[in-house]
């Protein structure tokens, strides 16, 4: 079965009601959020009833918990420690968001590794190592899966080895796994048109079991820019029908694959633009290029 889905909000509110609400609206079976600002550490009180209630309308939808993905905040920046302070706080974050994730039932939560920042990338490795080495317990059912990352400014994770290296540093490494993004492993070098290549050298080097998510973004700029922006499936340097196979491989059919493109702006104000999951959605099913897709978004909305 495909799993598929895309980023959904999550508010205070209405919290995870609302998330499987809004996925169950975008015709996706998956669906990831945040627990509450990617940007800042401010978050709301789980809310028990509401949690209960998601579950229910989950089950209701043969949407299993197991399938949702929780993305961490992306100021956690576990490869700098030129500040104790701030690295010791991004440790201890960390700690508290896995918790949230816990409470939810959810078992898969999305790292942004980090930035070396003025430091090097040997330094920002083993920052990343130690810091999980911290976080991670032996019994805790969440697995952290580590983003590739373009390789924008000192980001670590653009090369394969780097994510090979944490894990093999990493004592509770059975908790690791890895979230491939498809705009960023092509923004750092990697030939999507070549995606089984590319698995075959993944399973040697830290093996498919490890794939926990597959997030699918084509991409603004051509390979190996490291330039990391978003586009719209079918409409940048990756292209529908290379997406498409990466979607459908077989070997990745039981991950859930998870859309984050960009909003698509009407009469060009960033005050009014929607979410084109729900149309994405429909065409990656259909495996059918929509030439007219941001056009029908537009109408649909206008």
């Amino acid at each position: 079965m495909l799993l598929l889905g895309s980023h959904v909000s999550f508010r205070s509110s209405d919290q995870l009601v609302g998330s499987v609400k809004e996925a169950l609206g975008y015709g996706a079976n998956t669906f990831m959020f945040y627990t509450g600002a990617p940007q800042n550490t401010k978050r709301c009180e789980i809310k028990d009833d509401l949690t209960k209630e998601a579950i229910e309308i989950l089950k209701e939808n043969n949407i299993d918990i197991k399938n949702i993905v929780v993305h961490a905040p992306y100021i956690i920046n576990l490869a700098n420690n030129e500040k104790e302070e701030s690295y010791k706080f991004a440790i201890e974050f960390l700690k508290q968001e896995i918790k949230r994730v816990e409470a939810f039932g959810v078992e898969k939560v999305v790292l942004h590794p980090g930035s070396y920042v003025k430091l090097d990338l040997d330094t920002g490795i083993n920052n990343i190592i130690n810091a999980l080495n911290e976080v991670i317990t032996p019994d805790q059912k969440v697995m952290i899966c580590l983003e590739t990352m373009a390789g924008k400014g000192t980001e670590v994770c653009f090369d394969m080895s780097h994510i090979k290296r944490i894990m093999d540093g990493v004592k509770y490494s059975d908790k690791l796994m890895v979230c491939l993004d498809t705009c960023h492993l092509s923004d750092a070098g990697y030939d999507m048109t070549l995606f089984d290549k590319f698995l075959d050298d993944f399973d040697k080097l830290i093996g498919i079991d490890k794939i926990g998510c597959v997030h699918v973004n084509d991409s603004k700029n051509p390979i190996g820019a490291h330039k990391d922006r978003h586009e719209n499936i079918g409409y940048g340097y990756i292209g529908f029908d290379t997406l498409i196979n990466i979607i459908y491989n077989d070997r990745l059919k039981d991950v859930p694959k998870i859309l984050e493109t960009p909003y698509v702006s009407i009469d060009g104000g960033k005050d009014r633009s929607y979410a084109p999951y729900k149309f994405e959605i429909e065409m990656i099913k259909n495996k059918k290029f929509n030439e007219n897709l941001l056009d029908d978004i537009r109408n649909y909305y206008q």
